[in-house]
């Protein structure tokens, strides 16, 4: 068995700074390290549905999006299957299976379900696809057989779901699935990147993203209107730098070669932050300093996110190929599962003859 990556996205906007270093900035490193065997990143539009189920055209619209953002942060289709949920349609199936293997209390005691459900406000009407959606993601793990889920800490319990749903299958039916295992960012400030307000996190909802297809001009706005030290009055004033936003970011973005750069008279953050608690230091000068950094990193991704703008037609096709590719592989999982369950009837000979024989020497 080799070593399978798998990870996604639901496409219900375009992709922020937020899942840049919570996961894509990784993704794009792992792919071009080389050391897994396989890696799939998909769209995951079912999922999206199950909170916009009256809404579809928006998680329609969406796909081109996420895809875009893909392709411009530097995921090669030629090292990753990138494919769209809704076009596996041994995912549903495989879903099915597991819902025997999950009970509606183990659910209910899931972390992340309970705070996204609070989050929807879904406690008193909660959709079946919604309560049920781990279920889902441990099928869109297990059918490719991933070894590692890159994602964020509070993700965790959604893996945990995935890995009890392997051992109770296994245990049942004979070693198929694999059970994966969490890669967390390397980067702890990258596990959740707070949103340009200071709130715990990024979200379209809030208004306080920056997406990676934002032009230079906006992101420069929301880099200027940034939550930092309330305390911080004057530039003489000492200011904090925990829960500061400015710092938040620049500890996620900014690297040794942007301080020898944009502001050589500091040698690193620390130094920076040092000037920043004792006085005589100003917002404006730090925020800059983040459009700078900010810039270097996402002026490449402009750059090819405005290429393949010019060519939609091909982006699709690369989400097609992508899409059939990883139907082959769920295709063969799902077989495997099949054969272990005992339900694949018609492939299976030895039943069919033993029936046979059974019913004709009855005669």
């Amino acid at each position: 068995m080799g070593k399978i990556i798998l990870t996604g996205d639901r496409p219900t906007g375009k992709l922020h700074l937020g899942h840049y270093v919570g996961s894509l900035r990784r993704r794009v490193e792992l792919q071009n390290e080389g050391d897994f065997d396989r890696m799939f990143v998909f769209i995951a539009d079912v999922q999206a549905l199950t909170d916009n189920a009256d809404n579809p055209e928006k998680v329609r619209q969406n796909i081109i999006e996420v895809a875009l953002d893909y392709l411009s942060a530097g995921l090669d289709p030629e090292k990753v299957t990138l494919f769209v949920q809704s076009m596996i349609p041994e995912l549903a199936e495989l879903t099915v299976y597991y819902m025997n293997l999950v009970t509606v209390s183990r659910l209910q005691r899931n972390p992340t379900v309970k705070t996204e459900i609070q989050m929807r406000n879904f406690e008193t009407s909660i959709p079946v696809g919604f309560f049920t959606y781990p279920i889902s993601q441990a099928a869109d793990i297990t059918a490719f057989k991933a070894t590692t889920v890159p994602a964020g800490e509070d993700q965790e319990p959604m893996l945990e779901q995935t890995r009890e749903i392997v051992k109770r299958f296994n245990n049942i039916y004979g070693d198929v699935l694999v059970e994966p295992k969490i890669m967390l960012p390397t980067n702890s400030v990258c596990c959740r990147l707070p949103g340009t307000d200071g709130k715990a996190k990024m979200s379209k909802s809030l208004g306080n993203c920056i997406y990676l297809s934002d032009t230079p001009k906006d992101m420069q706005q929301k880099v200027k209107s940034m939550y930092t030290d309330p305390g911080h009055l004057r530039v003489e004033d000492p200011g904090k730098v925990e829960g500061n936003t400015v710092f938040t970011y620049l500890e996620a973005f900014s690297t040794p070669d942007d301080f020898a750069e944009f502001w050589p008279e500091y040698k690193s953050l620390d130094e920076l932050k040092d000037h920043y608690r004792r006085g005589g230091l100003g917002d404006m000068k730090c925020k800059k300093f983040l459009i700078k950094v900010l810039d270097r990193q996402l002026e490449p991704i402009r750059q090819r996110r405005h290429e393949f703008e010019q060519d939609i037609p091909e982006v699709y096709s690369i989400l097609k190929k992508g899409s059939e590719a990883a139907r082959e592989v769920a295709a063969q999982t799902l077989h495997d599962v099949r054969e272990a369950m005992r339900i694949n009837y018609f492939d299976d000979l030895d039943l069919i003859k033993e029936q046979a024989a059974k019913y004709k020497a009855g005669e």
